[in-house]
């Protein structure tokens, strides 16, 4: 766990040296659990948005693309439940004086006899080789069959807690497994209290007549209240999609691990209407379509699993998250919900306007029931570099840092160097660039020396490095650098265009969906 913990600290670190992600005002001590993306993080993010947008609204016939705003009507929170419910469980330490999740607090105890239980596995399995029956030995292994006892025992009484909104509990369990606070190390607790997680600010031009406005918590419910407005001017059909992206904001109490959870995060959700009756259908459907789309990158088919929920949100009737193994374990970015028909009978109920669909093969009209597909931008960022980043040692013991990132997300695609700065050769690589510019991100680099900037474009995950010498301006050839491979090749400076975009091409990744 501290290994890993170290390659988390070093990966933030490269984040901030490479201007990927910078604290926000940092300047001024900066602004907790906010963050600015720099020069090159912006480029990724976007990537992964246009990834994103094109694999719902390209590959999907009946997936439409809106863009809401922030501010809304305050009755609508109050319709969807956040202005009563969305809440965190929260418990003090008395000594320390700080703040946690009482449901933080038991996972990670859950997660300490899941590590627990690895390890013994791992040794057996090291030990016995082939022959080893992991099965088997759950069961049979009395010290772990123990382990795994009391963790399925703590999963269920939390899992009851949770559902029954039970606080007392809650502590109660906290006190039973001893869990202390990290900061002072005593059991010192409070009891548990619910926190309402939504921003309040004021909207209008006088103090007697401002209106309470919340900063949305999530992009969703901007979906819903326009859903009628996109059916109807799109002539929109069931079964059909709303998609997303956009900003939302969480008042969170215990903001951790970098930007896998922030106050202010952006999101990419999509809305699939169906008929109601079909959503367990749907529900599978989208289950199996985002896991591909995820897989399609390339980061690691192991490094994904579904979670199922154990407590329900109060508009669910089904809800998995695909998880990442992050260096800290694994952990939710995307969310798959069959939220029934509970947000548009809230939305009609309380604004008293009649929002169902006329099916016009049944000939009546009904409230559609919703699957929802919602993935953290920030946190498939964090994925996204924490399973690219590699400390690699190479032949003649000299080291790199390469991020593997996947080719089409890259912030830059392809670097042009010239060998030295004379005798021509930055002229011959500024007309490559300017060649290049216009369908792919390109720099042009000629500090240092050219192993020096190779690295620097190692760390930055340019796949390709375009270097120009002397043999350039007589043949018209250039060497191509591949990044994972570091391998050279001479190629024709006709060719590089179609070289570098068939591998960086984002086609290359919807076309594994399609």
């Amino acid at each position: 766990m501290a290994q890993q913990d170290d390659v988390f600290k070093k990966i933030v670190s490269h984040a901030k040296e490479y201007g990927f992600v910078f604290q926000s005002s940092e300047i001024y001590d900066g602004l907790s659990a906010v963050y600015d993306y720099g020069q090159n993080g912006v480029e990724l993010k976007n990537n992964i948005k246009r990834y994103w947008w094109e694999a719902m609204t390209l590959l999907h016939e009946n997936i439409v693309g809106i863009d809401s705003a922030i501010f809304m009507h305050p009755t609508i929170w109050k319709a969807s439940g956040h202005v009563d419910a969305f809440n965190d469980p929260l418990i003090d330490n008395r000594d320390s004086k700080k703040r946690y999740r009482a449901d933080v607090l038991i996972e990670e105890q859950l997660a300490k006899y899941d590590d627990k239980i690895a390890k013994e596995v791992a040794k057996a399995r090291k030990r016995f080789g082939e022959s080893f029956d992991e099965a088997m030995f759950l069961q049979t292994n009395g010290r772990v069959a123990e382990i795994v006892a009391k963790r399925d025992a703590l999963h269920e009484r939390f899992a009851a807690a949770m559902n029954d909104n039970n606080l007392d509990e809650l502590r109660q369990i906290i006190l039973d497994e001893e869990i202390v606070c990290p900061i002072s190390g005593t059991r010192n607790w409070t009891e548990v209290r619910q926190f309402n997680l939504m921003f309040k600010t004021e909207m209008g031009s006088t103090a007697d007549g401002a209106m309470t406005v919340y900063l949305r918590p999530e992009t969703a419910q901007g979906i819903f209240v326009n859903y009628l407005n996109v059916q109807k001017t799109g002539r929109m059909r069931l079964p059909f999609g709303i998609a997303q992206i956009g900003k939302a904001f969480r008042n969170e109490i215990v903001a951790r691990q970098f930007i896998f959870r922030m106050r202010e995060f952006e999101q990419m959700e999509m809305q699939f209407f169906v008929q109601p009756g079909r959503e367990m259908e749907y529900f599978a459907y989208w289950k199996e379509q985002r896991l591909r789309w995820h897989k399609a990158l390339g980061l690691g088919d192991e490094k994904y699993r579904y979670h199922d929920h154990d407590k329900l949100a109060h508009y669910a009737n089904a809800a998995t998250d695909i998880e990442f193994q992050m260096p800290f374990g694994f952990k939710e970015v995307e969310g798959i919900h069959s939220r029934t028909n509970f947000d548009l009978s809230q939305h009609e109920k309380y604004s008293g306007k009649k929002i169902q669909y006329f099916d016009p093969e049944r000939n009546e009209s009904y409230t559609p029931y919703v699957i929802e597909t919602s993935i953290g931008v920030d946190r498939m960022f964090l994925s996204v570099l924490c399973s690219s980043y590699e400390e690699q040692k190479l032949e003649g013991g000299d080291t790199r840092v390469v991020l593997h990132l996947p080719e089409a997300l890259a912030p830059v695609k392809c670097a042009v160097m010239p060998l030295v700065k004379k005798d021509g050769l930055p002229e011959k690589a500024r007309e490559i660039v300017n060649d290049l510019k216009f369908d792919f991100a390109t720099h042009y680099d000629e500090k240092d020396s050219i192993g020096k900037r190779y690295r620097r474009q190692d760390a930055i995950g340019t796949p390709f490095c375009i270097t120009v010498d002397h043999q350039t301006l007589e043949d018209g050839t250039v060497t191509l650098r591949e990044r994972d491979s570091m391998q050279q090749t001479r190629v024709a400076i006709a060719d590089l265009h179609r070289l570098i975009h068939d591998r960086v091409s984002l086609n290359s990744l919807l076309r594994k969906l399609a």
